[in-house]
């Protein structure tokens, strides 16, 4: 007997994504792509596994390569809990920086 398959959308992944990007200190926003014309987060499902582009606004002052690992870290870890995808690749795109809250 087949049990089937369960398929998780690239636009669920996505979001998972970017929640998870959005923990990370340093982290002030995560670009969406719905009022920009910057794209959003963006996955690609092909033969070499699961890619995901992730394009995130930093807080100025906030060191760009350890905070673009923890994003990475973070990415990585939350599909894998929720999800139960491994990913082949995390980019982190710092679209741009901004002034952090007085």
């Amino acid at each position: 007997m087949d049990d089937g398959q369960a398929l998780i959308s690239p636009e669920v992944l996505a979001r998972y994504a970017a929640d998870a990007a959005r923990e990370v200190e340093g982290v002030r926003r995560v670009i969406t792509g719905h009022l920009r014309r910057q794209p959003g987060v963006r996955v690609r499902v092909g033969e070499d596994g699961v890619h995901v582009q992730i394009p995130v606004v930093l807080e100025y002052g906030m060191p760009i390569a350890p905070v673009a690992r923890e994003v990475q870290r973070r990415v990585r870890r939350y599909l894998k809990v929720m999800a139960d995808v491994d990913l082949s690749a995390v980019d982190v795109v710092v679209a741009q920086v901004e002034p952090g809250q007085e």
